[in-house]
C-alpha cells in the first residue's frame, strides 16, 4: 500500500477536496482495522486458559506441563517485543506488523495440525506457541505507535487508542466463551480458529490502513541506548515501581483464571461453553472497571496513584478472603472484586507511562513495560500448577503477599505530588 499512495497523480482541486472529505471516513476504517489486531492476539493467547485441563487429559500431560503452552508464548513476546518495536522505528510499522499477523496465523496452523495428525503432538505444539509469540511481540505492541503516526493531535490519538483499548477488553471477555465453544467439537480447533482470525487483521491491515507517507528519522541505535539510560537514571524509582505492579497484577490475573478454570473442571465438572462463561464473569468485571477507570482519570496523576492503591488493596483483600471457602458463587464473587481491583490498577499504570515519559521515548519505554506485563503473564500458570500440587492451603495467603508487595509500592514509590 505505502507504494501505492507513492505514484498516484496530482489530482485537480476539486478531487483533492473529495479526498480531504473522505479522509475522516477512511482514518476511520483504518482504525477499526487495527483494532482488530489486539482482539485477535488476545484471542490467540487467553482463550486457550479453559481448554487446558482438556489438554492434559488429551495429550496425557501434566498441570505444570499444560500451563507451559501459555508460558511459552509470554516468554518469547517479553524478549522480542522491544526488538520488533525497534525494526518498526526503522523499516516501518505495517512492515512488521503484516510480517508478524503471518508468524502468528503459522504458529496457529502449526499447533493445530500437531494436535490433529501427530500421535505425541505436544513439544510440536509448544514450537507452533513460540512462533505464535513472535508473532505476537510484533503485532499489538507496534498498533500504539502506529496511531501515533497516523493522527497529529493528542485527542484523535486518545479518542483511537480508546477503541483499541476497547478491543482488546473485548477480547479478554469473549477469550474464554470462545475457547470452550470451539473446544467443544474437538479440543485443538481453537489454534486451527488462530490463523483465521490472523488472515482477517492481515486482509484489513493491507486493504484499510495506510501508513503517513513522511516518518520522522529513526533516532540512532547508540543515541537510543543514550536516551533509555538517561531516562531510567532519572525516572528509576517510579517506573520500577510501575513495572513491579504491572508484573504482579498480571501474575495474580492469570494465576487466579488458571486455578478457577482448574477447579470449575475437576472439583465442579463444569465443561465447555458453560465454563468459559462463569471465567468471562470476572473478566467482565476487570473490563468494566478498566474502561470506567480510563474514562475518570483524564490527565490527574494523583489520582492515577490512589486509584492504582485502592484498587491493588480491593484485590488483596478479595484473594485473602477466598481461604475461608471454595464453594462455587463464593469463589467467583470475590474474583469478581479482584477483578474489579485489577481492572482499576491497570489502566492508570498505562497513563503513568503515557502522562509521565516525553513523546520521543515514551514508544520504548511502553514495550518495556508491555515486555514487564508480559512477564506476569509466563509465570503465573505454572507457578499456579506447582502451588496447587504442592501447597495448595498456601496459594491465597501467596498471592495477597504479592498484592501487598504491589501495594506497598505504589504507595511509597509512585509520587506525583512531588512532580
Amino acid at each position: 500500500m505505502e507504494h501505492i499512495e507513492n505514484i498516484l497523480p496530482v489530482k485537480s482541486q476539486k478531487s483533492a477536496k473529495s479526498n480531504s472529505k473522505n479522509k475522516p471516513s477512511n482514518q476511520k476504517w483504518a482504525v477499526l482495522s487495527i483494532s482488530s489486531i489486539p482482539l485477535v492476539m488476545t484471542l490467540g493467547n487467553s482463550m486457550l486458559i479453559p481448554v487446558l485441563t482438556m489438554m492434559e487429559e488429551q495429550l496425557g500431560i501434566t498441570s505444570f506441563q499444560a500451563s507451559m503452552i501459555i508460558t511459552v508464548y509470554s516468554v518469547v513476546a517479553i524478549f522480542f517485543i522491544p526488538i520488533a518495536g525497534l525494526l518498526s522505528d526503522h523499516i516501518g510499522r505495517k512492515k512488521v506488523i503484516i510480517p508478524s499477523l503471518i508468524i502468528t496465523g503459522l504458529g496457529g496452523l502449526m499447533s493445530g495440525w500437531a494436535g490433529w495428525k501427530m500421535d505425541d503432538p505436544y513439544w510440536m505444539i509448544l514450537i507452533g506457541r513460540v512462533l505464535q509469540g513472535i508473532g505476537a511481540a510484533g503485532a499489538f505492541p507496534i498498533v500504539l505507535p502506529l496511531i501515533g503516526d497516523m493522527f497529529k493531535t493528542d485527542e484523535e490519538v486518545s479518542s483511537s487508542l480508546g477503541l483499541i483499548e476497547t478491543s482488546n477488553t473485548l477480547g479478554k471477555v469473549l477469550s474464554p466463551i470462545l475457547g470452550s465453544f470451539l473446544a467443544g467439537f474437538i479440543w485443538f480447533i481453537p489454534f486451527l480458529s488462530i490463523p483465521i482470525f490472523c488472515f482477517i487483521s492481515i486482509i484489513l491491515m493491507f486493504f484499510l490502513v495506510k501508513t503517513p507517507n513522511k516518518r520522522e528519522e529513526p533516532i540512532p541505535f547508540k543515541t537510543f541506548l543514550q536516551s533509555i539510560k538517561k531516562i531510567f537514571k532519572h525516572n528509576w524509582k517510579w517506573l520500577s515501581a510501575v513495572f513491579m505492579v504491572g508484573i504482579i497484577l498480571m501474575f495474580v490475573l492469570f494465576a487466579v483464571l488458571f486455578y478457577l478454570s482448574d477447579v470449575l473442571e475437576k472439583v465442579y465438572h463444569i465443561k465447555n461453553v458453560k465454563k468459559g462463561l462463569l471465567l468471562a464473569i470476572p473478566l467482565g468485571g476487570l473490563c468494566l472497571a478498566s474502561y470506567m477507570t480510563g474514562k475518570l482519570i483524564k490527565e490527574n496523576k494523583v489520582l492515577m496513584k490512589w486509584l492504582t492503591f485502592g484498587g491493588i488493596m480491593v484485590l488483596a483483600a478479595s484473594i485473602a478472603t477466598l481461604s475461608f471457602s471454595r464453594a462455587m458463587w463464593f469463589m467467583l464473587t470475590l474474583f469478581v472484586l479482584g477483578g474489579i481491583g485489577i481492572g482499576v490498577g491497570l489502566p492508570c499504570l498505562d497513563a503513568l507511562i503515557t502522562s509521565g515519559i516525553e513523546k520521543e521515548q515514551r514508544g520504548t519505554v511502553s514495550s518495556i513495560y508491555s515486555s514487564m506485563r508480559f512477564v506476569g503473564v509466563a509465570a503465573g500458570p505454572p507457578v499456579m500448577a506447582v502451588m496447587m500440587k504442592n501447597m495448595d492451603k498456601s496459594i491465597f495467603y501467596v498471592l495477597t503477599a504479592l498484592s501487598l508487595l504491589a501495594a506497598i509500592g505504589t504507595l511509597k514509590a509512585i509520587k506525583p505530588e512531588e512532580g
